[in-house]
């Protein structure tokens, strides 16, 4: 049995990952974590997601529950608050294994993540759907051959109005991938103005559009002149990444200290 405290637990991921895990046999939701600002309106996470079985506290300080869980799980929309949970997880007192899904990170919070995760295990992912992370696998292994043959390469991506974050962290992934494996280190956000020469060839180009209730959809394009490879993954529920965290948190429990992604939990690696 996994313990785990859901933080973010009255946002659109909480709800959706505690609805999921409450129907695990082998997860047990111990508690929430919600903003200051929220975290009074619901007592305990039953009340959040209709299962009034369910008797987790809700609170916004972390530290006053952590005892309680094997895993945290972390969706809270302020990364800010992210770290914070995370300096206490990797405590000498407490080492907490935790499941990051909230995304936006700078490089600076990045590295900090990082240096905590030599203390405690730490899923690192911006995306923790199956698909998702199967698209990932493929572009690495599609840039690999593509490279140097003449195929330029476009990232679009889409997401719903409220979105904050753009691009989403699921295309930085991806353009980190791209990078490492074309080697290409020129990379575009959006496209405006005049090519004397047409596009260049040594450049990766991303695109962030929001509108509507858009779950995600993200598509890699390799032009080549007469012909065009697309590789498209569309989500229409908020499950396929629910169920990821879910399974990332049985799986991180008791690993060892270190930084690891979905690609790890899923075996791509």
């Amino acid at each position: 049995m996994v313990k785990v405290i859901i933080s973010g637990i009255m946002g659109r991921m909480g709800k959706a990952i505690a609805k999921l895990a409450s129907e695990d046999e082998n997860i047990e939701i111990v508690a929430g974590i919600e903003s200051p600002d929220c975290a009074h309106y619901f007592n305990t996470v039953g009340e959040v997601i209709g299962v009034p079985e369910i008797k987790a506290p809700i609170t916004s300080d972390l530290a006053e529950v952590i005892d309680l869980g094997d895993v945290i799980i972390e969706f809270a929309n302020n990364t800010e608050a992210v770290l914070g949970h995370v300096r206490l997880a990797a405590a000498d007192k407490n080492r907490k294994a935790m499941v990051i899904g909230t995304t936006g990170f700078n490089q600076k919070e990045l590295e900090e993540i990082k240096e905590y995760s030599e203390n405690i295990p730490v899923v690192l992912a911006p995306n923790m759907s199956i698909g998702v992370n199967l698209l990932f696998k493929l572009v690495q292994e599609a840039a690999k051959v593509l490279k140097d043959k003449g195929f330029d390469i476009e990232v679009v991506e889409m997401h719903h109005r409220y979105k904050k974050d753009a691009p989403s962290g699921t295309a930085v992934k991806i353009v980190e991938i791209l990078k490492q494996e074309t080697g290409i280190s020129n990379v575009i956000y959006g496209r405006n103005g005049h090519y004397e020469n047409g596009r260049p060839s040594n450049e990766i180009a991303v695109f962030a559009l929001r509108g509507g209730d858009v779950v995600g959809e993200h598509t890699v394009i390799f032009a080549g002149l007469g012909e065009r490879i697309e590789l498209t993954h569309k989500a229409s529920s908020r499950d396929i990444f629910a169920k990821g965290a879910v399974e990332a948190s049985k799986w991180v429990k008791n690993k060892p200290p270190g930084l690891y992604d979905m690609m790890d939990v899923l075996g791509l690696k």
